[in-house]
């Protein structure tokens, strides 16, 4: 069962540049829906920004629990009243109407995000019929939190994703971290945490190898793609589009990399790090190669394997849980 957090560094895996190339901006199929979703969207940003009087937070915090907890940090404080008197002070300070300002200009009545969000979800309850949508909350609470995804309940803190020109930004991230804050990552961030998840992703949990984190990662990459067809590669796997073209145009030497050093059989976890996890560049590859470029190349590998199996369904891809079989059919060898 999905019950997951979406914390600020797990990210890394999702989001960037709304600048694309022609070659990135290709569609995949679009499933032809006959039955759309509908969602239940409730818009919280307003009434918790402007929450100046305890009995107002006291509502809120009764009301809204997910809120609450993960993002106004209930349990950090020795008590409620304590909660209330340091919430209290912080939406009665004075930026805190610029910051609604600044929500009201990127998100306006949400009309962009809930295209995208109904968009998703009713490709994603095409490909599983049994799946049940989530009701939906906006929030912004002074930029504590960015995204919280169970299986009931998907919470936004909008106040994350104003993008690079915000007057406020999220504190204690890296720049090329921060990048990935904008508008056009909520979505593909909500669908990449839908594609990893064991909920929709089958992994066999006793192989380490980094091979079997690339293959989780790359159908992860496949299956937000399908849930929102045109969204560039960029915005999903958080590279710029010079960081695109340049993992296209050095594929092989990127992949003799991996050969040539044995990497895809290793197991040992720091090794691992520095080709999967959050970092501004692979430098073991070289200075332009980006960071996670091991999620990269299982995303292609799964690529090829479904253009060579095109009778496979996404459900079936997903539930593929041996990824040397997966590697020895795709044929990859850029």
């Amino acid at each position: 069962m999905l019950k997951s957090i979406l914390p600020a560094f797990f990210l890394s895996a999702v989001v960037l540049s709304a600048c694309t190339s022609d070659e990135e901006a290709v569609c995949v199929t679009q499933p032809e829906i006959t039955d759309p979703v509908s969602l239940t969207i409730l818009h919280l940003e307003d009434s918790i920004l402007q929450a100046d009087r305890r009995e107002k937070l006291v509502e809120i915090l009764n009301e809204n629990p997910v809120v609450a907890e993960i993002f106004l940090k209930r349990s950090q404080y020795p008590s409620d009243s304590v909660m209330i008197a340091v919430l209290n002070q912080r939406f009665s300070n004075p930026s805190i109407d610029t910051l609604a300002r600044e929500v009201s200009r990127i998100f306006g009545e949400g009309s962009a995000l809930e295209s995208d969000l109904h968009t998703a979800y009713s490709n994603l309850r095409y490909y599983y019929p049994e799946f049940e949508v989530p009701e939906i909350q906006t929030v912004a609470t002074g930029l504590e939190y960015d995204l919280y995804v169970s299986d009931s309940l998907v919470v936004i803190g909008l106040d994350y994703f104003l993008g690079p020109d915000a007057k406020y930004r999220p504190l204690g991230l890296y720049n090329y971290m921060l990048q990935r804050y904008i508008p056009e990552a909520i979505v593909p961030s909500i669908m990449l945490l839908y594609g990893i998840s064991t909920d929709f992703n089958q992994s066999d949990l006793s192989d380490k190898t980094m091979l079997a984190d690339m293959i989780t990662y790359g159908k992860a990459f496949y299956f937000a793609k399908h849930m929102l067809p045109c969204t560039p590669d960029s915005v999903l796997i958080s590279y710029t589009t010079e960081e695109i073209t340049g993992t296209r145009e050095n594929e092989e030497i990127i992949w003799a990399h991996f050969v040539e050093n044995n990497l895809l059989f290793e197991t040992n976890h720091e090794i691992k790090k520095k080709y999967l996890e959050e970092r501004p560049k692979t430098f073991e590859i070289g200075e332009k190669a980006p960071g996670r470029i091991g999620r990269w190349l299982g995303w292609q590998i799964i690529r090829e394997y479904m253009d060579r199996y095109p009778e496979t369904t996404l459900p079936e891809l997903m539930a593929l849980d041996d990824p040397g079989m997966i590697l020895e059919k795709s044929k990859y060898r850029p």
